[in-house]
C-alpha cells in the first residue's frame, strides 16, 4: 500500500511503536482513519471489531460523547499552558478518592515516564540502588527496565535492547513471575540493597499471566519484612479492572502504583502516586527531581477524568464488563477444547489472551514456548474477517463497555470457524 511505502520511507520501521507493525504476523499493518464505538475503520474504508482498544485506554468504547465533548471544551481554552491548572487538582483529588492507599499524585505524560519516576522514588526514599523485576513483565523502555522484558521486545526476539550501556542495568534484579521463592533468594543475597520490586499485577505483555493465589500478597509481606517498597505498574491493570485497579480486586495494598492509559482516555499521559510520606520527597517538597513540561496537559486531563469520572458513578459497569470477560473468553476457551487443542486462554476479567502453547502460561519462560507462527496465521484470518486483535502473541485482548452481546458472539463464529477448519 502507498501509505505504508511512504511511512516507512520517513518513520524507522513505519511505524511509531514497534508492535504496530505487524511484523510478527507478516502483513501490512492497517492504517486507521477513525474509530467509534467497538469499530475500526481504516483508510481504505475497512470496518473491523476492535479488540486492542487503542492497547487499553478504551474502556467505554471508541469516541465516548461526554469524553469527545471534554476534550473539545477543553481545546477551545487553549491546548497547553506551562502552568498550574484547577483540572490538575481535580484530577489528583479523583485518583485519590478511588484509590486506597494513594494520597498524593504526580502527572506525568507516558507509562513508561510513570515507572521510571516512581522507581527514582523508591530509591530516594529508601536510600537503596537495586530493584527486583520480573521476566517477561514490561515496565516501559527506560534502560534500568529493559531486562528480560515483554511485549514487542519479545516479538522481535530481542532480549535486551541496543543503546542501553551495562552500567544502567547493573542493579536491575530479575526473577520469575509468580515465583516467591526466587524473590526471597535475591532478598536474603541482598537484605539491604534492594529498593523495591516493581510488577504488573496482571502481566500484560508476554500475553496475559494471572498472579497465582497467594503471589501479590508474599510480595508485599517481602518488601515489608526486608524495608523495599512494592510497586504496581498498573499502566494496564489501573481503573480497567475495577474502580480501584488491582489494588481493589486483589486487596494487596503497594507502596507506589503507576498508571497510563484509562487515566487519559486515549490521550497521553501517566501518573504516580502512594502515601504522602512518600510522595514527599519529589521535588519540589523533597529531593527527588521530575519533571514534565507537558505534565497534567489540559485537555488530557479533561478526557481522563471524564473518563474517571463516568466509571466511579457506574460501579455496575465492572461488574458487566467482567462478567462478560469471564463468558467470552470462556467460549474462546470452550471452541478451542472441542477443536482438540492444548492452547489454553487466560484471563482476568476484561483482558485476555489465547496462548498457542501446549500446555498452561504462569511465566514468561511457558509464554516463549508459543508458537507464533500459528498465532501469526490465526491473526492474519481474524483480520481478513474483520476483527482487529493485537499482531503479537504476547500482548492482551481487551473488552470495552461498547462491545455488544451480538458483536461478541459474531466473533466467537469466527474464531469458530478457523479452528474447525
Amino acid at each position: 500500500m502507498e501509505l505504508w511505502e511512504r511511512a516507512k520511507a520517513h518513520i524507522p520501521g513505519g511505524v511509531n511503536s514497534p508492535v504496530r507493525a505487524f511484523a510478527s504476523i507478516g502483513v501490512a499493518p492497517r492504517f486507521i482513519a477513525e474509530a467509534h464505538g467497538a469499530w475500526l475503520t481504516d483508510v481504505e474504508g475497512k470496518r473491523y471489531m476492535d479488540y486492542v482498544c487503542s492497547w487499553g485506554p478504551m474502556i467505554l468504547g471508541h469516541d465516548r460523547a461526554e469524553i469527545r465533548q471534554a476534550v473539545v471544551e477543553a481545546a477551545g481554552r487553549g491546548l497547553s499552558y506551562g502552568a498550574a491548572t484547577e483540572i490538575e487538582v481535580e484530577m489528583a483529588e479523583q485518583v485519590c478518592a478511588m484509590v486506597p492507599g494513594v494520597e498524593m499524585v504526580r502527572m506525568v505524560s507516558s507509562g513508561t515516564e510513570a515507572v521510571m519516576s516512581a522507581i527514582r522514588v523508591a530509591r530516594g526514599y529508601t536510600h537503596r540502588d537495586k530493584i527486583v523485576k520480573f521476566n517477561g513483565c514490561y515496565h516501559g523502555h527506560s534502560d534500568c527496565l529493559l531486562v528480560q522484558a515483554g511485549s514487542g521486545v519479545m516479538t522481535a526476539g530481542i532480549p535486551d535492547s541496543a543503546g542501553v550501556p551495562a552500567g544502567c542495568t547493573a542493579d536491575t534484579l530479575t526473577a520469575a513471575y509468580n515465583d516467591l521463592s526466587g524473590v526471597e533468594a535475591l532478598f536474603r543475597r541482598w537484605p539491604e540493597s534492594i529498593a523495591c520490586v516493581v510488577v504488573e499485577p496482571v502481566a500484560a505483555n508476554m500475553g496475559v499471566v494471572p498472579p497465582k493465589p497467594g503471589f501479590l500478597e508474599g510480595l508485599r509481606a517481602l518488601c515489608s519484612r526486608y524495608g523495599s517498597l512494592l510497586i504496581f505498574d498498573e499502566v494496564i491493570t489501573g481503573f480497567r479492572l475495577g474502580p480501584q485497579g488491582a489494588v481493589g480486586y486483589f486487596g494487596v495494598q503497594p507502596d507506589l502504583v503507576t498508571y497510563g492509559k484509562i487515566i487519559g482516555a486515549g490521550l497521553p499521559v501517566g501518573a504516580y502516586g502512594g502515601s504522602r510520606e512518600i510522595m514527599s520527597v519529589v521535588s519540589p517538597l523533597g529531593a527527588v527531581y521530575q519533571a514534565g513540561t507537558l505534565s497534567g496537559n489540559p485537555v488530557a486531563m479533561a478526557a481522563g477524568l471524564t473518563q474517571l469520572r463516568l466509571l466511579a458513578s457506574n460501579p455496575q459497569w465492572y461488574e458487566e464488563l467482567n462478567r462478560t470477560g469471564d463468558w467470552f473468553y470462556g467460549e474462546i476457551q470452550r471452541i478451542v477444547r472441542e477443536a482438540g487443542l492444548p492452547y489454553p486462554v487466560n484471563h482476568v476479567g476484561s483482558l485476555g489472551c489465547l496462548f498457542f502453547t501446549q500446555g498452561p502460561v504462569e511465566n514468561y519462560v511457558q509464554a516463549k514456548t508459543a508458537d507464533t507462527e500459528a498465532f501469526g496465521a490465526y491473526c492474519r484470518y481474524l483480520l481478513e474477517q474483520g476483527v482487529y486483535a493485537a499482531p503479537s502473541q504476547f500482548e492482551a485482548m481487551f473488552l470495552s463497555t461498547a462491545h455488544t452481546r451480538q458483536e461478541l458472539n459474531r466473533t466467537l463464529e469466527i474464531i469458530g470457524a478457523y479452528f474447525k477448519g
